[in-house]
């Protein structure tokens, strides 16, 4: 190049500014299960070069409309087992609302013969008890069926003295005169006169103490419904005194709890209620005013666990509810719950104000809260990190903690 002239050296300055902040994903781990739908995680980071090394920033600085998912759905292989389910029961009830049931069973994803449920405890499992409608029941009011005698209808002012009769005739039978509703529970029954407000009074009230007498004749409303409420480890017997139901003019008494339904009329009197669980409702339907049943209830350990160390249960008016802690001896095995019950006349609102259930990348059905609204079965799956408010159409929810 001597020959030609050689051009004036000189140095221009190029940008020096660090590259933007980008996204840099690791490859993923390994899949969280060994069969179906899993879980694999990958490192999502944000990083700047600068000088020609990465460094590492913080989220904010990336876009964060272009973050790559930290957890990817992955699938290894077809399971060996799933759960399945035989056909739904008939309605309970001819008429009006009641519960259809089936039966779960583990099954061999190729043989498709039963195992042990032990095979299956892993996966989530769809619900076996749903609410069903027979259609609305036919009005009994001024009908009268072949033989039926119907009652002379008393004036309202009569149906206290009634009530009042009947409250002295069981003045004597060894046990309080009336259960205290949870409104009176704190002050343990209040002044002497507490069990007359109590008899009077009774519909719509939740009864909390061991034992009791509920007076459920000479009231006013067509419906009159009582709950009565104890600790998780006992169960609740019940007979009725006395009834003055009319059978024939379709006068009845429904018996509830969680595992147990049963209806009736006649022959009242000799018929004894087992709960099998720590809660019983009690909802009686009249055409006649001042007809009804007088009941007498006891509390006593259950004969058999229907519920988990971990399970909670609330009786009403507030309450918090907090994250279960596992047992050591139960693992990830345990489905805790909270059981939650209040007045017949009330209603239940929950508001979560924190939830964490894993990250928003997260497409696995392992960690949810369940929440079941018992007067219709109904359920709702909350995931991830939804602060949601329920609200339940009855008495009594249940709330599940899954995995």
């Amino acid at each position: 190049c001597h020959p030609v002239p050689k051009p004036e050296s000189r140095m221009e300055v190029c940008d020096l500014n660090p590259c933007p902040p980008r996204w840099k994903v690791t490859p993923a781990g390994p899949c969280s299960s060994s069969c179906g739908l899993g879980l694999a995680v990958q490192l999502v980071t944000c990083v700047q070069i600068h000088q020609g090394k990465e460094v590492l920033q913080e989220d904010h600085l990336c876009p964060v409309a272009e973050k790559p998912l930290t957890s990817v759905p992955c699938v290894i292989r077809t399971c060996s087992y799933e759960w399945s389910f035989s056909e739904w029961s008939e309605c309970s009830t001819s008429c009006g609302n009641g519960i259809q049931t089936r039966q779960d069973f583990c099954l061999h994803s190729l043989t498709r013969k039963h195992v042990d449920r032990v095979f299956c405890r892993r996966f989530p499992k769809a619900i076996v008890v749903r609410g069903c409608s027979s259609g609305p029941c036919p009005e009994q009011v001024g009908t009268r069926s072949p033989g039926a005698e119907l009652q002379p209808v008393t004036p309202a002012m009569n149906l206290t003295a009634a009530a009042a009769a009947r409250e002295e005739r069981y003045k004597d039978v060894d046990l309080p005169l009336s259960a205290v509703p949870h409104e009176q529970a704190k002050t343990g029954g209040g002044e002497d006169d507490t069990a007359h407000r109590c008899f009077l009074g009774a519909c719509g009230k939740l009864f909390l103490n061991a034992s009791g007498i509920i007076n459920m004749t000479g009231v006013e409303s067509r419906d009159c419904t009582v709950a009565i409420g104890r600790p998780l480890q006992e169960e609740i017997t019940l007979r009725i005194l006395e009834s003055s139901l009319n059978c024939s003019a379709g006068e009845v008494v429904l018996f509830s709890g969680r595992m147990m339904w049963r209806t009736g009329c006649r022959k009242l009197p000799l018929s004894l209620i087992n709960s099998r669980t720590n809660t019983l409702i009690v909802k009686q339907r009249v055409v006649l005013p001042g007809n009804g049943v007088i009941l007498q209830y006891n509390s006593r350990t259950a004969t058999k666990k229907y519920y988990q160390d971990c399970d909670k249960q609330l009786f009403g008016p507030q309450g918090e509810i907090v994250n279960p802690v596992q047992l050591p001896d139960q693992g990830q095995e345990a489905v805790c719950r909270t059981f939650i019950d209040v007045a017949p006349r009330h209603r239940i609102a929950i508001r979560a104000l924190y939830t964490d259930l894993g990250t928003e990348g997260n497409q696995t059905h392992f960690n949810y809260i369940l929440v079941r609204d018992m007067s219709t079965m109904k359920t709702m799956v909350f995931h991830r990190k939804q602060q949601f408010f329920w609200q339940s159409t009855g008495s009594q929810a249940e709330i599940e903690f899954h995995e």
